[in-house]
């Protein structure tokens, strides 16, 4: 029986491999998505103060207003706000989901972005090896459910999803007048989860094409290599 074949990995070609990548040192660039259309939302106001927390840290950040997005059709694709969802997926090396926490899961407003954006654009993979940040608002007591759910879309889409998350309870408790956050123990986590990101986008951006290169979308490529 011949031998099946397999990629010729080794820890010294592996860690030559990755050291032959240049640390890119431009800033972060990190789009942000939130699950509400209401105009007093808190997961926005949430998104907004993670956004201004990045952007401290010296990221580049664009947020979407999913205000008029159509519902995912599969066939609308030259709609304004699904043409300028794709460019900013394309555009970004991270994301921050965040989602209401509605019927003990997230909403269809934060899951509808995510349907409209595939998982290749002709050429191009608009997720995979992004590194991703999740977050959620709820109303009540504290729960996950939301960022549970966000997880699972997140491995769905090849993304690298980090492990710090942020879970604010009782949302309408933790925001001033203007929008800001309260200072509390929920805006130290999603200080946490905002440096998290940060860090590892700038630690994981130059490795992405190696991290996500697949031996079963690349056995001619090994083959060859075998020889």
């Amino acid at each position: 029986m011949s031998e099946l074949l397999l990629p010729r990995h080794s820890v010294q070609n592996t860690v030559e491999s990755l050291n032959s990548n240049e640390v890119s040192l431009h800033a972060p660039r990190i789009l942000m998505m939130y699950g509400s259309l209401r105009p007093e939302s808190f997961s926005k106001k949430a998104t907004l103060e993670a956004a201004k927390i990045l952007e401290a840290f010296g990221a580049e950040v664009k947020i979407y207003d999913p205000m008029d997005l159509p519902v995912f059709d599969r066939q609308n694709y030259e709609h304004p706000k699904v043409k300028e969802l794709h460019d900013l997926a394309i555009w970004s090396e991270g994301m921050v989901w965040c989602s209401p926490e509605l019927h003990g899961t997230l909403t269809s407003v934060i899951k509808n972005q995510i349907d409209w954006i595939p998982l290749s654009l002709g050429s191009v993979r608009p997720t995979q090896g992004r590194t991703l940040a999740v977050m959620q608002v709820s109303g009540g007591s504290q729960s996950f459910n939301a960022v549970n759910s966000l997880r699972v879309l997140g491995r769905w889409m090849r993304m690298f999803t980090i492990p710090n998350q942020s879970s604010v309870a009782m949302a309408w408790k933790e925001f001033n007048d203007d929008g800001s956050m309260k200072d509390s123990a929920y805006r130290e986590r999603i200080v946490d989860v905002m440096e998290e990101l940060f860090r590892m986008t700038i630690l994981l951006r130059g490795q992405s094409d190696l991290l996500t290169h697949r031996f079963s979308e690349n056995k001619k490529e090994y083959a060859e290599s075998s020889k």
